[in-house]
């Protein structure tokens, strides 16, 4: 069979091939999503995008669409060291009988099944307000390090902020203690040059999460994101909560447009948690185990007042919706008050649900977002949504002023939920996310406090406001709330 007779062929019969092609790379593709979703609206999401274009859409199902995360692969605690420290039976447990009214105790248990972490007492849980009151804190805390430092970030910029972390980290490594910093692959590309190449270049030992394993393609997964937030010092103090490095909140660099935000430094046994976070994506990154003794330090001797609090992953691994389930349990117990505040507030029906039928128990129900969003899409498809929660009598609040990046949650004054979950689809299902939920009334009246005054500056948004609305915008909001699940 000669070269022309080759050609031949595959001049005349190409379009039967293509056509073979597509239904075979379609068809497999299409066939992996039915199998392997277990939300019917992303099952059939995927599925219409590679049926319509079946070429084309396996294509971005291979970037977008699959979980390559084996579900014990990144969430198995590997280390027996540090399961041993986790285990230690000097750790009190939390005994929440004289914090909280009594159905919270379901939500303790549930707590134990979903998070695999004990609630545990002694722990002391400061509130740090934006880059101002953070980043000096963190920075002060990485200059004190005597023996290890561990930050994992999903945006670590490289501006005057990001600069200054880097300066105090090199000292750090000057004085001989061990750093590693794990930054998420997609955040590191939010600034040009990436910090990974300054960090690097300054003897800093630094990796990127979830990069893409095909080596034609040099772009981060779309999904399967960190966006977890944890400094831990000495094994000793730890930050987390919901602040990336930017200079963006930091009021002597943004001025007047200084973005808002809220983070946590903490003390006492929940620092081994966020720690083990910590190892175990170091160490699914990079595959190195990091020793007990370098990492882990004492968590006795916590300021007062100590309060019982634990850590909850969450991610599409073995945790998957584990904040999800851990809101749902939350609100069912609520009797009074459940406050929210979310800067992306894009709830499944499920979520709604629990959140429509806590309002119409009569509880009172306040959802803060921003007036000024960062993210107009998701505005758009925010807005979708609110007649939705404000039908059952939920009160919807568009604060005024710059954006406000914070993630709150309080129930009755007493359980308060802080960490890196936004409350939309991404974080709840898609994300690797990092929160912590804490028994305790004065960090609940000062987090309560803080959403007070958002709303005492905000809009209330009333469903004469939506129906207000011109009708070309209502239609592209609701259009484009209907892809709010790849937002």
């Amino acid at each position: 069979m000669d070269m022309a007779y080759l050609e031949y062929l595959a001049s005349e019969y190409w379009p039967h091939l293509a056509l073979l092609l597509s239904i075979a790379v379609g068809g497999t593709a299409a066939v992996h999503a039915a199998m392997t979703k277990n939300d019917v609206r992303a099952a059939i999401g995927w599925v219409g995008i590679i049926m319509m274009s079946p070429l084309l859409g396996p294509f971005i199902y291979l970037i977008a669409g699959i979980n390559r995360i084996r579900h014990d692969h990144i969430s198995e605690q590997r280390n027996k060291s540090l399961k041993h420290g986790m285990a230690n039976p000097a750790i009190p447990l939390a005994d929440i009988s004289n914090i909280a009214a009594a159905q919270f105790e379901s939500l303790r248990v549930l707590g134990d099944r979903i998070s695999h972490f004990p609630l545990c007492d002694g722990n002391h849980i400061q509130l740090l307000l934006g880059g101002d009151q953070a980043y000096p804190s963190m920075i002060e805390a990485i200059d004190q390090a005597s023996k290890s430092i561990a930050l994992q970030t999903y945006i670590f910029d490289n501006d005057s902020e990001g600069r200054k972390f880097v300066d105090a980290l090199t000292r750090a490594v000057a004085r001989g203690v061990q750093v590693r910093v794990l930054i998420d692959a997609v955040g590191s590309k939010y600034s040009r040059p990436p910090i990974i190449r300054l960090l690097r270049k300054k003897k800093i030992t630094a990796a990127l999460f979830m990069t893409n394993p095909l080596g034609f393609m040099r772009m981060p997964y779309a999904n399967l994101r960190s966006h977890r937030k944890i400094l831990v010092i000495d094994g000793s103090i730890a930050f987390t909560g919901g602040m990336n490095i930017r200079e963006e909140f930091v009021s002597a660099v943004a001025g007047a447009n200084t973005c808002s935000d809220t983070h946590f430094k903490v003390e006492g046994p929940v620092v081994l948690q966020l720690l083990s976070v910590f190892v175990h994506d170091w160490e699914f990154t990079t595959k190195e185990n990091l020793p007990f003794k370098t990492w882990c330090g004492s968590t006795r001797g916590a300021s007062m007042p100590q309060v019982p609090a634990r850590a909850i992953r969450s991610g599409p691994d073995r945790y998957i919706v584990g904040t999800h389930n851990m809101l749902l349990g939350a609100f069912a117990v609520a009797q009074k008050h459940i406050r929210i505040q979310s800067p992306y507030f894009l709830p499944d029906q499920v979520l709604l649900g629990a959140i429509n039928t806590a309002a119409r128990r009569g509880i009172v129900v306040d959802i803060v977002i921003p007036g000024r969003n960062n993210l107009r899409l998701v505005n758009y498809a925010m807005t979708a949504q609110l007649d939705q929660v404000i039908h059952n009598n939920c009160r919807v609040w568009r604060a005024s002023g710059n954006f406000n990046h914070s993630k709150l949650i309080t129930i009755d004054g007493t359980w308060s939920y802080v960490g890196s979950s936004n409350m939309d689809p991404r974080s709840l299902r898609l994300n690797f996310e990092l929160d912590m939920e804490v028994y305790g009334h004065e960090l609940a009246a000062k987090i309560e406090n803080l959403i007070d005054s958002e709303i005492e500056n905000s809009d209330m948004v009333t469903l004469e406001d939506l129906a207000a609305i011109p009708f070309r915008k209502r239609l592209r909001n609701r259009i484009i709330w209907l892809a709010s699940p790849y937002l």
